[in-house]
């Protein structure tokens, strides 16, 4: 299919079709099953269609009690959309029974495939809006930033999805961790932060803050952006994830991971 034809910002699902997707995804999600990329049934889901079930699949959860914490923007570093044929970031929401503590064991019992990446987290102290939301924007909304490890799970088997269905499935969202030290945004150059992944007292990954656009605050612009086009904001006191700077590195019972950045301290859990 053309990457023309899936950026298509076209609903082609019925509202049936929309929650029975979502149905779906939630039961992947919560019971931890594999199920085919959403494309193989309707292969002419476009990324709006995409976001209709996630919208869908925010609505359901919320109505179970779920609170909305804030959002995460994911495929923010060009090689990464190089490899899924896009050219947009994504973006997914975070809920209070996603986040785990620092220095915590995570289950990985109720996890398909769970990986890790390493991202700057940005705490907001006013609402923005989009359309036309900037860096400089975001920087100004900034409360102050700290260093986040996600834990992303696709639900898709054989990891074989595409853009409509990581959207869907709110892309790949499973569970966070924030710790370290909270740091002002203007005493950092968020774009030369360093980044050293070690799973098992082992280095597995490394990278710098401008593999996600350029600048994290770049992502964070584009996901106010992308809300503003769904008919939604980002409300002040949002902890938004602005992606990963890291390659997403499987993990498994026993492994032990620690994230440790430049100037923002480190992160640390073990998976059980």
């Amino acid at each position: 299919m053309s990457g023309e034809a899936i950026q298509s910002n076209e609903l082609t699902l019925s509202r049936e079709d929309i929650v029975r997707l979502s149905e779906r995804v939630e039961g992947a999600q919560t019971r931890a099953y594999a199920i085919p990329k959403l494309t193989d049934e309707y292969p002419a889901m476009t990324i709006a269609d995409g976001y209709a079930v996630q919208t869908e699949l925010r609505r359901r959860y919320l109505a179970a009690g779920h609170r909305l914490v804030g959002w995460k923007a994911g495929l923010t570093s060009k090689a990464k959309m190089q490899q899924m044929g896009v050219n947009v970031p994504s973006i997914g929401f975070l809920t209070d029974r996603m986040a785990r503590p620092e220095n915590s064991a995570i289950s990985t019992a109720d996890l398909v495939h769970p990986r890790v990446e390493c991202e700057v987290a940005f705490v907001m102290k006013k609402d923005l809006h989009g359309p036309g939301c900037t860096r400089e924007d975001v920087l100004d909304a900034t409360d102050y930033v700290l260093p986040a490890v996600e834990i992303i799970d696709s639900r898709f088997s054989g990891f074989k999805f595409d853009l409509a269905s990581v959207i869907a499935d709110n892309g790949s969202s499973a569970r966070f961790v924030g710790g370290g030290r909270a740091r002002y945004v203007e005493e950092l150059d968020l774009r030369t932060l360093g980044v050293v992944m070690e799973k098992n007292g082992e280095m597995v990954a490394m990278g710098a803050s401008a593999a996600v656009l350029g600048h994290p605050a770049e992502a964070i612009a584009m996901l106010v952006n992308i809300l503003a086009d769904m008919g939604e904001h980002l409300p002040a006191g949002s902890f938004v994830m602005s992606g990963g700077i890291t390659e997403a590195i499987p993990v498994k019972p026993g492994d032990s991971v620690i994230a440790r950045f430049q100037e923002l301290g480190s992160v640390s859990m073990r998976f059980v």
